[in-house]
């Protein structure tokens, strides 16, 4: 059996694996490279969620690419805008054309001998699964399962009449005009969904057991409309980057480290746009600021939809669905002929692929993260995510940038395998991620730990993460390189 060889594979070609792959062709333009995508289309996330109002949940110019400017006028984009400038940037840069649609990575088994991945792809609608080798594999999947999001086992669900969805696959001929809709949940999702829907003619509730923090940002940044009569896009892209990862970094710490004052500005700021009479207790939650990700109302759209009696908000538990609504356990009944489960995503690693090194089954629970980017005892394998407390593409961008550096030392050097190992053994296991989502808490079994030290833990730190990826030594007595005997020579110099 043939088996095609790269040097590099990239799973997934949403916004991690587009800016994996252009990294990789500014950086390192010999290697032979692959972008397998199980998807018919580009875009992972932003094409695979159509609800109404679909949008960033942060700016564009720190969620954009930091080698390609956001040039359009909004700052918070919706979904199809997003869609246009990955698309855009993987024709820019050449990618778009090693891009493989329909191939869904099933199995990727390590072998030391010949430092290779071989991979187990099935393709389209071919009854046998192709084998693909590499010598990187490079994950870009994303945190959650695309196939369905997460929705409770609520009683009396059999029991309800009416349309009931979940936005990770929203209906495209569903017509919300008229409706009466119950949009469950409080995060960015319900958040979104709220306004767009009640600005198509819908009469909406939220309906929270619990609330979410909520911040009002504009869409259009004025300072920026000014400069750019001024100044080149690339450098008004730069002060804008510049200028909002500090505000998003400084705003994070003070959450942290002052959080009863920082609540108070929050609820303060959404007590300013609401009627007097607004019962703050939907906008109060019972955690601290950044325990859980904050949501932001672009142009205060949720606001102006609560305003209009087009949407109200309702907090407390669910009882049950009953044929025609929600009962909740005040016994109050709203009537809903469409409710809407914005209830989250199921956590998912590696795009639900199982990888194995020398035919033992890894296991990323028993694993701990390296530089948030690499997993101990995975060998030639890195995992691309982003911030939980900052926008997604700044780490992501970096990481892709430290295993450029990553390659680049290991053709000089003549290695062809590199393992994080922690030798010393006195590393102390913290959990991965300290955030308390809903999502986050339901899948913590399935996650890796992080370390409580350098270069094991994962600080969330876009300044201290720009020093450390771009600059710390790679032979740092973690890092163990290595060259077997029968590994072939990458395809081409780098």
């Amino acid at each position: 059996m043939s088996i095609e060889h790269l040097d590099v594979l990239i799973v997934g070609a949403g916004l991690s694996g587009i800016g994996a792959a252009c990294h990789l062709r500014r950086e390192l333009p010999g290697q032979r490279l692959a972008i397998l995508e199980g998807r018919e289309a580009l875009g992972g996330t932003w094409d695979l969620f159509r609800y109404p109002g679909i949008r960033s949940d942060s700016d564009m110019y720190t969620l954009g690419y930091g080698f390609r400017p956001w040039t359009d006028a909004q700052a918070i984009a919706d979904g199809p805008a997003i869609r246009r400038y990955l698309a855009d940037t993987a024709r820019e840069h050449g990618v778009d054309t090693l891009i493989r649609y329909r191939h869904r990575v099933l199995r990727a088994d390590w072998d030391s001998a010949s430092a290779t991945w071989t991979l187990q792809v099935r393709c389209a609608d071919e009854a046998e699964p192709r084998h693909l080798s590499c010598r990187f594999l490079l994950l870009c999947t994303g945190y959650y399962r695309y196939e369905a999001g997460y929705t409770p086992d609520f009683p009396g669900r059999a029991d309800y009449r009416g349309t009931f969805i979940h936005p990770q696959h929203w209906p495209q001929d569903y017509d919300p005009a008229g409706r009466r809709i119950v949009v469950i949940g409080s995060g960015a999702t319900a958040v979104t969904l709220v306004p767009a829907l009640a600005a198509r003619g819908a009469q909406v509730t939220l309906l929270q057991r619990s609330p979410s923090y909520v911040i009002n940002l504009p869409q259009h940044d004025r300072l920026l409309a000014g400069l750019r009569k001024l100044l080149p896009e690339t450098w008004v892209y730069r002060i804008a980057r510049t200028r909002n990862v500090a505000l998003q970094m400084l705003f994070h710490k003070l959450a942290r480290s002052f959080p009863g004052l920082v609540r108070r500005l929050l609820l303060g700021l959404v007590r300013r746009q609401l009627d007097a009479d607004f019962d703050m207790r939907h906008f109060s939650p019972r955690y601290r600021p950044w325990d859980e990700r904050v949501c932001a109302v672009p142009d205060g759209d949720l606001f102006a939809a609560l305003r209009s009696g087009q949407a109200d908000m309702v907090t407390e538990p669910i009882e049950c669905l009953t044929a025609g609504g929600v009962r909740l356990q005040s016994g109050r009944e709203l009537a809903a002929d469409t409710i809407v489960s914005a209830t989250g995503l199921q956590l998912q690693l590696f795009g639900g692929m199982q990888l194995a090194v020398d035919g033992q089954p890894f296991d990323a629970a028993q694993s701990m993260g390296y530089r948030g980017i690499m997993l101990r005892d995975l060998p030639n394998a890195a995992v691309v995510l982003g911030y939980t407390n900052a926008s997604w593409t700044l780490k992501a961008d970096l990481s892709c940038q430290y295993l450029c550096r990553l390659l680049r030392h290991m053709e000089a050097s003549g290695m062809r395998q590199v393992t994080p190992r922690e030798p010393s053994g006195r590393v102390r296991p913290t959990p991965f991620l300290d955030l308390q989502s809903g999502y986050i808490r339901r899948a913590a079994h399935l996650l890796p730990s992080q370390g409580d030290r350098l270069p094991w833990k994962l600080y969330q730190n876009y300044l201290l993460d720009l020093l450390l990826l771009r600059y710390a030594r790679l032979e740092d007595g973690c890092l163990q390189f290595s060259s077997p005997a029968t590994a072939e020579p990458l395809a081409a110099p780098l």
